[in-house]
């Protein structure tokens, strides 16, 4: 018998095709980086999968934005 609740990963893939259409509709070179951003989701669906929130977008946009801030903490430390 099969699986009859999606794993985390396979819902995430899921919400990245559902913002098919809003990838489309933008510049080539912010599709680039809407794909950057959309790899960095997936960086953590362990923890994701770990979390189980309710609604999935919600490990998805943390992930996203953890990224988003060990990049900021990068940057400054150059400076």
């Amino acid at each position: 018998m099969g699986r009859t609740v999606p794993t985390y990963r396979m819902t995430l893939e899921s919400i990245i095709h559902s913002w098919a259409d809003f990838r489309r509709a933008l510049p080539r070179e912010d599709r680039e980086i809407f794909d950057h951003m959309v790899n960095r989701a997936r960086m953590h669906s362990s923890a994701s999968t770990y979390a189980a929130f309710s609604d999935p977008v919600e490990g998805a946009l943390l992930s996203i934005l953890l990224e988003q801030e060990k990049e900021i903490r990068r940057l400054k430390a150059r400076e």
